[in-house]
């Protein structure tokens, strides 16, 4: 290693230097990161989670007057005001979300935590683009389905992530009903297997690992019960949507006479622990960080810390830094373009001098259309239109 370990863990490992912060001096120093980023309370999304719960259901709520006022209100050139107005008002809370979580990212001291957030979020991605409510829910699902999981147990982080409105939405598990269940028959709905394939392909196994079309049609009849509360806009299980029966996946049956929350959450603990699971979630944190061919006596070495401590991500991570491919071949990834103007900022110590970083990016990486942010953004994107001339012309 020709750099110096400071310099490789915080280029390597974080979102390297900012002018005043001292990088990372040692492995426990980045570990120890994860313990004070999970402890920090993270800048988005706007108002906090519980404001955010309000703002989530006050949208329901004028969105189900807007579709009561279409069988009632003949005017449509005021409705088409009204839903306009609610789409410009939830745009605009995005995009502060965007620059809120950007600027986490530059500001943060704790580059590793952060950098594993977004390694996360990507992993079990979701996208805002879906409807207008998951413009307010996809920044809340980062704040409290995965920052809070990402040192702890990999089964907790996929119960978290997999049983949140913002997945559920995204991958139309809400809309996913048991063919034969009795919700399933009374309205002529029947199975969506989108969270059972993406479960399998992208969140656990991995493509290739060897499971067959029939193990993903059972995974989605095993989440079938798992759907919205819509009042409330918060996650429910209704047995009468469950499809009854067991339903085997990779040879393990789950399911019975009388279906249960506990028939799913047995499914995400097994693949959580499956030594498939293992493999290919090691070899994808080892290409975020450290090469897009990484070592394979590293990427054997986390997936082996995965099998013996049943999944402890803390563990997983410190096998990859205690490994001495991690701390080689300097230059040998290239950083992403989130990671890239993030790095930037932080390099030119760059501040929230009127709440103004470059949120496109941000926006992007959270699954908004640059498009839809031009139309609704007076000047740069996100940000609060500045009144001082001089202020602005510096920032520009």
């Amino acid at each position: 290693m020709s750099l110096s370990f400071p310099t490789m863990a915080a280029i390597r490992f974080g979102y390297g230097f900012r002018p005043g912060e001292a990088p990372p001096s040692s492995k426990d120093d980045l570990i120890g990161q994860l313990r004070m980023g999970a402890a920090a309370t993270p800048d988005f999304p706007l108002g906090g989670p519980n404001m955010r719960h309000q703002a989530i259901l006050s949208l329901e709520e004028q969105l189900q007057q807007i579709r009561q006022d279409a069988k009632t209100v003949t005017d449509d050139t005021t409705r088409r005001k009204m839903r306009k107005g609610v789409q410009r008002q939830a745009q605009q809370q995005f995009q502060h979300d965007a620059n809120l979580r950007l600027m986490q990212a530059v500001l943060s001291p704790y580059g590793f935590y952060e950098r594993l957030s977004t390694f996360w979020t990507d992993h079990f991605s979701t996208s805002a683009n879906k409807s207008l409510p998951m413009r307010l829910i996809v920044p809340l699902y980062e704040a409290e389905a995965i920052r809070p999981f990402i040192s702890g147990r990999f089964g907790d982080l996929l119960r978290n992530a997999t049983a949140h409105p913002a997945m559920l939405i995204y991958l139309d598990q809400a809309d996913s009903l048991g063919p034969d269940s009795a919700g399933g028959i009374k309205r002529n709905k029947g199975l969506n297997e989108n969270l059972g394939r993406e479960l399998l392909e992208l969140h656990t196994l991995g493509a290739g690992s060897g499971y067959s079309q029939a193990d993903v049609t059972a995974a989605a009849m095993v989440l079938t019960g798992l759907t919205i509360d819509r009042k409330e806009m918060d996650i429910a299980f209704r047995p009468n949507i469950s499809e009854p029966g067991t339903h085997e996946v990779l040879g393990v049956s789950y399911g019975g006479r009388r279906r249960s929350r506990d028939d799913y959450l047995d499914m995400l603990d097994d693949l959580a622990l499956h030594p498939k699971t293992a493999a290919h979630i090691s070899r994808k944190l080892a290409v975020h960080f450290v090469s897009d061919q990484p070592d394979e006596g590293m990427v054997s070495d986390m997936a082996e810390t995965w099998k013996k401590t049943d999944g402890d991500l803390t563990a997983v991570y410190t096998a990859m830094l205690d490994h001495p491919a991690a701390w080689r071949d300097e230059g040998a990834k290239a950083r992403q373009p989130f990671d890239y103007i993030v790095t930037g900022l932080r390099a030119l110590n760059a501040g929230p001098v009127n709440g103004v970083v470059g949120s496109f990016l941000a926006a992007n990486q959270q699954g908004t259309d640059e498009g839809d942010m031009a139309a609704n953004t007076p000047g740069m994107a996100g940000s609060p239109v500045t009144t001082d001339p001089a202020g602005e012309a510096r920032e520009k």
